[in-house]
């Protein structure tokens, strides 16, 4: 079964004062997935989601959302968005339920069931009768994402969404963003510069810089060293590496906190277990070592580990 694609991005072009500040990005995300957009600060990030939810125009190319341009058809793309787009604005003397009141003015047919509904699975069932200032940041992140989902959107937009969050806070919003993704078949879009944190919480990531989408893959296709890397648990680990160099020199040998990291095949392993044996050297473990989503973004954006997107 082939996923469906809910957001196109064709070409997406973005010139001001004679600079190109996006260079052509084009990627799509389907229904049930969170897609994370990483960049260094600066990349292009935000105004690239800018422009897919028509708050900036676009130089050149276009953005679908269900089939809909943002360009010929914004109204009609747009209804089916949902956006956090930096901080959620709130009217901190308005109890959360007022302010969704509020916000659902702006749209024909949104219930008193529906708003129960939002708040229900955000979470905030028992403050959200509380004015809005005496809520904590997290709180303040789900009664936005509560407010951008009021309509039934097929699209999530979220700008740094764990922007402040304590770590309990963090893991309570990356839990509530995987289910939503899965249990309402939408398309997740998330921008945010904590790697730890789209690690865990998205299936696919794209990366920018300098305005140019370089790499888009799944992330455990992109952390994957496709069994290339296995850490070796040794008491002495500078001592065993000098060792293993003078036996087999071709390897890569990094040591890593207490454990060497060797470059080599799968099939080498035996050979590399019985030279251990001959040297008399106690190995706690061997398993094969994966580089974190930070290594590998540090290698992508870099120079000369750019990766060209094909």
């Amino acid at each position: 079964m082939t996923k469906k694609s809910i957001v196109e991005l064709k070409n997406v072009t973005k010139v001001i004062k004679g600079k190109t500040i996006i260079d052509k990005v084009s990627f799509d995300v389907y229904g049930g997935e969170v897609f994370g957009f990483l960049g260094p600060n600066g990349a292009g990030k935000t105004t690239t989601i800018r422009m897919i939810v028509g708050l900036m125009k676009m130089t050149d190319g276009d953005v679908l959302i269900e089939g809909r341009s943002i360009k010929t058809d914004f109204e009609g793309a747009v209804q089916h968005v949902g956006a956090i787009v930096e901080n959620p604005e709130m009217y901190k003397f308005l109890s959360g339920y007022k302010n969704l009141i509020h916000y659902a003015r702006m749209y024909k047919g949104i219930s008193k069931e529906k708003i129960d509904e939002v708040v229900k699975l955000v979470g905030l069932e028992k403050r959200i009768h509380e004015k809005v200032k005496t809520y904590s940041l997290g709180m303040r992140q789900r009664l936005g994402i509560a407010q951008s989902l009021l309509h039934d959107p097929k699209v999530l937009i979220l700008d740094e969404p764990t922007n402040g969050l304590d770590p309990a806070g963090i893991r309570e919003i990356r839990d509530y963003i995987r289910r939503l993704a899965k249990e309402r078949d939408m398309a997740v879009i998330v921008s945010s510069h904590l790697l730890s944190e789209m690690e865990m919480m998205c299936d696919r990531i794209g990366i920018i810089q300098n305005g140019k989408l370089i790499d888009v893959q799944s992330m455990d296709d992109f952390v994957s060293t496709e069994g290339k890397l296995f850490k070796l648990e040794v008491k002495e680990p500078h001592e065993v590496k000098e060792k293993v160099l003078m036996h087999h020199s071709s390897w890569t040998v990094e040591v890593v906190e207490q454990s060497l990291v060797i470059d080599m095949t799968k099939e080498q392993i035996p050979e590399l277990i019985r030279f251990c044996v001959a040297e008399n050297i106690d190995v706690y473990g061997i398993s094969p070592a994966t580089k974190t989503l930070e290594d590998r973004f540090l290698e992508v954006t870099s120079e000369g580990g750019m990766v060209k997107h094909g």
